[in-house]
């Protein structure tokens, strides 16, 4: 099913006519001009009609639902149909299953469209899609290409054509596809075929075809014509200044791209309507044939270095010749290193251009004067003034100054570069009989210290001796220093700096070792202790190295006894620090933590300060149970046993020695600490600390509880014993899920096995890689006794049995509930042996028990025990008031958690009451009358029958219940009644209650965690100096005296706050302010951090512009005064002064991201101000600073102008010649005339009363992204 439809030129025209009818009749006649106009309608159609309503009403307009437009939704929904004979699926039967509902799911999921398919009477398929319009015209595409059986046609258009189908990046192919539902081939630009291959529908072929020719003719339209002409000849075709070819462009109509004398390039390009490109080739290679048929060439040779006065600024000369005499002159190009210049033109012209060439040529020249670089300077004059003078005569006339050659170079008319020279001749005489320089030789390696800091050194020779000198940069490794100036100045300079030099050679260097992980204690926090040192010694440089370096070199660096001396100081400082960090950790219960730091930190507070060390505690998520003491060791061993006192006296905790000796110690430690660890934890975790290996101490320290300590001291002499006589050790494997069962609880099983063999077992840790390795140690026989019986139970734990057990089903939800948390914990306990129960629903008692005989007893035994006790519970109210509940449960329901571990009950709290639910139903209760009871029926109301409420019956919001053992609830009962809380109400002044709630809370929130307590402040409106403390009578005390501690903190707090109050105003003339800021508040940050004050400016609509107000301490704020003083009078005596310097070099002065401003600035100590863009004068810079350095900024600035305009004026000079002229747009814009605008007839405007839009209004036509003023309303802003 294919068709070709090929696009000859008779159906093209006919194509053309069907669809442009318009213009089929020809041009229009000038008569006939204002019917050609379009209608204000055919430009702006206007928006359909609003349909009529079924009863045919209309809703009044009014100003309120005019403004409002109603919004379009995103969602769109098409209907397509696919008729029977081309659906690609036609099994009736099976209509929404098998092939075809796959592939509509599948298009669903790829395009995020919705399908709904639905069968019409003549079995065509109907297919509604919704979704956004994009998803949507995919969909459709999917739609046709796998539901629709496919058709093909060919289309031939021109191959010139086919990149305009295609489209940029391929665009408008996508679109007409996507739009036409096809699939669009178009053959490879190698391929000289014309034909398009689209394959689709029947319907979607025919569009595609549509638009494909509409493209075409389109195109066809216009016309591109390519001429090759001599580059040679391309002036004559443009004319001076671009007129001939402009003139040709207003005559056709046709746009004529003519390539720019820098491109090298022949063709030119025309575009436009057929006719006109026609008209514009013949005009152009008319010119070029009568000047290649008439022109001829002169070439004629000229300096390399007068091309550019041949060429003038921006090629004006070029084009001013050409203009006079009819001639294009042909310079070569800059990299080219010919001096031949070609003429051609008209012979009888040649002769006046060849005068004007050599006219201009020769109407510059080019000289030098001799004169010493170091000279410059002084000839160029303070500020550019002698310089000036020369150039204010003679403005044509370009003098060059080159760093480092002893020549200036001048340029420009014959007569004033003469007497230019003559001048300058002059003054270098006059400056070499009474100037001087002199060089002298010093080691790089003391430039930087001639120079000083900040340059002050030097700046200061400069100053006092009136001289220039030149230190030479660190990368040119120079000797050499060279003064300028007046003889005796230079003279007196020189001697100066080798004496300075001679000092410096006399310096000595010296490295101290001192190692890395101290250098950041010395140098301190912001530098501040190396600070104190550098003070101490002034003469001295000290250098450290980079951490990255990871070196221990420090280098001193001056006078031999003054770095000495700093030596000597600086190793006793390190002494002091290697003393102090000395390092010991003390193993302390958990549980006493707290008792340590004790209330607000105070007691490890008090041990840091009395002994003079640093004490790190672990974190309190952490199991580890060290703190670490560091300092000198007198100090560390006086806050360890300071810290175990206290320990000592929490709890019954012992500490005891025991002698064993030193060679056994590793053995008893065992591999990675197993064997000690697991004595460790086999006696209550005791702590046991051998002594350091190497040191031949004997002695063996274990510290816990009395009973605990003994215990471990046996297992450990009989441990040293074993290991002095026969030790022998044995690994067995079983595997981890027995050992929980061969351990027992509470280590029952192990202990019998320890106990009849009098062997060790080590168990592995949850650390171990092995899990399953067992070690034995003992003696031999000891070891094969307890082998044996281990391998038995482990055997016998292998032999897996089945057994049965009743269990009433009443019980079966306690073992399965919460996810069998129940019988996983029996599989830990008991070698993870499993346990089934019926099925839920099935009526049976029965419960299967499978796994290692001996653990299946055990189970059976533990799940007996826990059926009894599940018979023998009972259930226990006990009544507290539920605002108590929050209190009992503790923190994350600690305290409940403990008492249902210790009295094994189950607690379960109320729900909690809703107050204002509650409120709400009582007011209902009361505000009921007799009449608006509820109706009864039959002799029975509507609703449930109440039972009235006992007045003095709990409320079910108070009510705890308890389940478990009777004798253990009553136990949990009484504990839950200890824990209510009692209140308390502490004195406080309301003015204080802020501060101790804190931010957000965090204050008070603060104390009730650490006292355990809750804290009630009154709400602000009661006025109350009463605070309440509710929580358990023992931490009730400890609450109150932190509360109060607290209220007297806050009180000096006060009193501390009303001094730092005191305000202090200085007055300050308003510009000086930028100054005392300083760079992003630099200096005024370093005053406020010095005296610690606040520094309040005034703000821009303040009336006191010049008021700046200091807050702090009074001296403080009396000193910060004084520091602002200082800066205002430094300031005082600085001068600004304007300078013009060309805004074309204003960049290249700044430099990228300013960096040669920051360097002029910084070398100098002015500060720069230049021009912001708009301004009256952007050539005006200012510079402000002392005068002295005002005067040589400038000097440098003029200076640096001088060098980057010679280089601004040429290349602009080459570079505009170079590029294409940019008048030829402006010269055909010229042609054209002036513009009508867009002209429309039969306007409402010019019909009507009414007005005509006004185009420069900016709410009739709004700019993007301008708010739009709205019109004044009497009903006020619109809010809408």
């Amino acid at each position: 099913m294919s068709s070709v439809a090929v696009l000859t030129q008779e159906s093209f025209n006919e194509h053309r006519n069907g669809l442009l009818p318009e213009q089929s009749a020809g041009g229009a006649g000038p008569g006939e001009e204002e019917e050609a106009l379009p209608t204000y309608k055919d430009a702006f159609p206007p928006l359909p009609e609003k349909a009529a309503s079924p009863e045919g009403t209309q809703e009044t307009a009014n100003a309120w639902t005019s403004k409002i437009r109603p919004l379009k939704s995103s969602v769109i929904t098409q209907v397509f149909h696919v008729p029977l004979e081309e659906r690609k699926y036609k099994d009736i039967n099976q209509f929404g299953e098998g092939d075809q509902a796959k592939v509509c799911v599948d298009i669903m999921h790829k395009t995020g469209a919705h399908l709904e398919l639905s069968l019409a009477k003549d079995q065509g398929l109907s297919i509604m899609v919704s979704g956004k319009l994009d998803a949507v015209m995919k969909a459709r595409k999917e739609i046709v290409s796998r539901l629709q059986t496919q058709a093909s046609a060919t289309v031939a258009i021109p191959k010139e054509h086919h990149r305009f189908v295609i489209g940029k990046n391929g665009e408008k192919l996508q679109e007409l596809e996507l739009k036409t539902a096809t699939k669009i081939q178009i053959p490879r630009p190698d391929d000289p075929s014309n034909q398009i291959k689209i394959s689709g529908t029947k319907e979607g072929l025919e569009k595609a075809k549509h638009e494909i020719l509409l493209i075409s003719a389109e195109q066809d339209k216009r016309a591109v014509e390519r001429v090759n002409i001599d580059k040679v000849y391309h002036p004559f075709i443009t004319g001076a200044y671009n007129k001939v070819v402009g003139e040709m462009m207003q005559e056709t109509g046709a746009r004529i791209n003519v390539p720019p004398p820098s491109v090298n390039k022949t063709e030119i390009v025309i575009t436009g309507e057929k006719e006109q490109v026609a008209l514009a080739v013949t005009m152009i290679k008319k010119v070029y044939e009568d000047k290649k048929k008439n022109a001829t060439t002169i070439a004629v040779e000229v300096k390399k270095s007068q091309h550019k006065y041949v060429i003038g600024p921006k090629g004006n000369t070029l084009q001013e010749i050409l203009d006079k005499t009819g001639v294009s002159v042909e310079i070569p190009p800059s990299d080219s290193s010919s001096e031949t210049v070609i003429l051609r033109g008209e012979p009888d012209r040649l002769g006046q251009a060849l005068t004007e060439v050599y006219a201009k040529a020769n109407s510059y020249t080019i000289s030098s004067v001799t004169a010493p670089s170091w000279l410059h300077r002084f000839i160029i004059g303070k500020k550019g003034q002698n310089l000036a003078k020369i150039t204010q005569q003679m403005p044509k006339v370009h003098i060059e100054f080159t760093e480092g050659e002893d020549k200036i170079t001048l340029e420009g008319p014959t007569k004033d570069v003469q007497m230019v020279q003559g001048q300058i001749e002059v003054i270098v005489t006059d400056l070499v009989s009474r100037m001087d320089y002199t060089e002298i030789s010093v080691d790089p390696k003391f430039h930087r210290h001639l120079i000083g800091k900040g340059g002050v050194n030097i700046n200061r020779i400069k100053e006092l001796h009136k001289v220039t000198v030149r230190i030479p940069p660190d990368n040119e490794k120079s000797n050499l220093i060279r003064i300028e100036g007046d003889p005796q100045g230079v003279q007196e300079a020189k001697k100066e700096l080798l004496e300075l030099a001679s000092r410096m050679e006399n310096e000595r260097t010296k490295d101290l070792i001192i190692e890395q992980r101290f250098h950041r204690a010395i140098i301190g926090q912001k530098g501040e202790k190396i600070k104190e040192v550098r003070d101490k010694f002034p003469e001295v440089i000290i250098n450290f190295p980079d951490p990255a370096q990871k070196s221990d070199i420090v280098q001193l660096r001056g006078p031999r006894t003054e770095v000495e001396k700093c030596s000597k100081f600086m190793q006793k400082i390190v002494a002091e620090m290697v003393e102090n960090s000395f390092s010991v950790s003390v193993p302390i219960f958990k549980q006493f933590h707290r008792n340590i730091i004790g209330k607000g930190g105070s007691n490890i507070k008090k041990i840091r300060e009395e002994t003079n060390t640093k004490i790190d505690l672990p974190a309190e998520n952490s199991n580890s149970e060290m703190i670490v003491i560091t300092g000198k060791k007198a100090n560390c061993e006086a806050a360890r046993n300071r810290i175990l006192a206290i320990q000592k006296e929490l709890a019954n905790i012992t500490e005891m020695e025991v002698s064993i000796p030193s060679k056994l110690h590793n053995s008893l430690i065992g591999s990675k600490g197993r064997l000690v660890r697991s004595i460790m934890e086999e006696c209550g975790g005791v702590h046991i600390h051998f002594p350091t290996e190497g040191s031949g101490i004997d002695k063996v320290t274990i510290r816990g509880p009395v009973e605990e300590v003994e215990k471990a001291k046996q297992q450990l002499l009989a441990l040293a014993e074993e290991k002095q006589t026969k030790s022998h050790t044995a690994e067995l494997r079983a595997k981890p899920e027995y050992h929980k069962f061969l351990i027992g609880k509470g280590g029952g099983n192990i202990r019998k096995v320890r106990d009849s063999t009098g062997a060790r077992i080590i168990f592995p840790t949850a650390e171990d890689k092995d899990q399953e390795l067992i070690t034995v140690i003992g003696t031999e026989e000891a070891v094969r006794e307890a082998q044996k019986e281990l391998e038995e139970l482990i055997k016998s734990l292998d032999n897996v049995v089945e057994d049965t057990m009743n269990v009433d089903p009443k019980h079966h939800r306690y073992f399965v509930s919460r996810r069998g948390q129940v019988l996983r914990d029996l599989a830990d306990e008991y070698g993870g042996v499993m346990v089934s129960f019926p099925r839920t629903g099935m009526a049976s008692d029965k419960v299967t028990l499978k796994g290692a005989k001996e653990c299946v007893e055990a189970a059976k035994k533990r799940m007996q025990e826990i059926v009894e006790d599940l018979d023998a519970q009972v259930t226990m109210e006990c009544v507290i008031s539920q605002k108590f509940h929050r209190s009992i449960m503790g923190p994350k329901g600690s305290r409940i958690q403990q008492i249902t571990r210790d009295h094994n009950v189950q607690i379960k709290f109320p729900e909690r009451e809703d107050p204002q639910a509650a409120a709400a139903a009582a007011a209902a209760a009361a505000a009921a009358s007799p009449a608006e009871a509820p109706i009864q029926e039959n002799g029975e109301a509507n609703g449930e029958v109440k039972e009235p409420v006992d007045p003095n019956a709990p409320k079910k919001c108070d009510v705890i219940v308890l389940s478990g053992r009777k004798e253990r609830c009553e136990a949990a009962v009484e504990a839950l009644k200890a824990l209510v809380p009692v209140t308390i109400e502490v004195e406080v002044p309301f003015e204080l209650h802020r501060y101790i709630i804190g931010q957000k809370g965090s204050g008070i929130r603060k104390m009730m965690d650490e006292f355990e307590v809750n804290i009630q402040v009154p709400a602000p409106e009661q006025q109350s100096d009463k605070i309440s403390i509710t929580g358990l009578a023992n931490h009730l005390d400890r609450a109150k005296e932190g509360l109060l501690d607290r209220v007297k903190e806050l009180m000096a707090e006060q009193e501390d706050r009303a001094l730092r109050s005191y305000k202090l105003t200085i007055t300050v003339d308003p510009k000086y302010h930028p100054k005392i800021i300083g760079r992003k508040g630099a200096i005024i940050t370093t005053i406020r951090t010095e005296h610690d004050v606040n520094i309040q400016f005034p703000e821009k609509n303040d009336e006191n512009q010049d008021q700046i107000t200091i807050t702090g301490y009074e001296h403080k704020a009396i000193a910060a005064r004084d520091a602002i003083q200082a800066i205002v009078n430094d300031l005082e005596d600085m001068i600004s002064e304007d300078i013009t310097l060309d805004s074309r070099v204003h960049a290249r002065i700044i430099g990228a991201r300013g960096k040669g401003i920051r360097k002029i600035m910084d070398e100098f100590k002015v500060d720069l101000r230049f021009p912001q863009s708009g301004a009256a004068d952007p050539n005006l810079v200012t510079v402000t600073g002392r005068p002295e350095l005002v005067d040589e900024a400038i000097d440098h600035l003029l200076n640096l102008e001088e060098e980057y305009m010679a280089d601004v004026v040429e290349n602009e000079a080459k570079m505009a010649y170079m590029r294409p002229s940019g008048s030829s747009a402006a010269a055909m814009d010229e042609h054209r005339g002036p513009s009508k605008g867009f002209v429309v007839r039969e306007a409402p405007w010019t019909t009507g009363n009414e007005k005509a839009p006004d185009m420069s209004s900016s709410e009739d036509f709004p700019s993007f992204g301008a708010p739009v003023p709205t019109k004044a309303s009497p009903w006020g802003p619109k809010r809408f």
